[in-house]
């Protein structure tokens, strides 16, 4: 059940910094938001940690949303804003991670498998369609 609940994507593109960049890009066409582009490995270096594969954190949000879930469902905020991990693989390739909606969503239930099971996660299909290898 827990790889279930991930989902990864190989990257049309040859590296990290390309990747979160289109990233960015094909969010914020879609009508989202993309507050920050976490460099796991600058972050991990302030603290005495050397990580060799490069990793990103890609913070996506869509207001409407979470009001929408944050008003039935104000627990479910420790999972906001939602996040895709980009990262260089230990085979040279770069893949993009994220949660599976659909299964979170099916998971709780109600207004959040309404909204993550069904608009969120047809939205990150739409804004991925053209940064991963089909």
């Amino acid at each position: 059940m827990p790889s279930m609940m991930l989902v990864v994507h190989q990257s049309r593109y040859d590296s990290v910094e390309e990747t979160s960049k289109q990233l960015k890009t094909a969010i914020e066409t879609n009508g989202w938001k993309s507050p920050a582009i976490l460099n796991m490995n600058k972050s991990m270096a302030k603290n005495g940690v050397h990580m060799d594969n490069q990793i990103r954190i890609v913070e996506l949000c869509n207001a409407a949303y979470a009001k929408d879930i944050l008003m039935t469902n104000p627990e479910v905020s420790t999972l906001m804003p939602c996040a895709w991990g980009v990262y260089r693989a230990k085979d040279g390739k770069v893949y993009i991670s994220g949660m599976n909606m659909g299964l979170m969503g099916k998971m709780f239930g109600g207004n959040i498998a309404k909204v993550m099971g069904n608009a969120v996660s047809k939205d990150e299909k739409q804004i991925l369609k053209h940064i991963i290898q089909e």
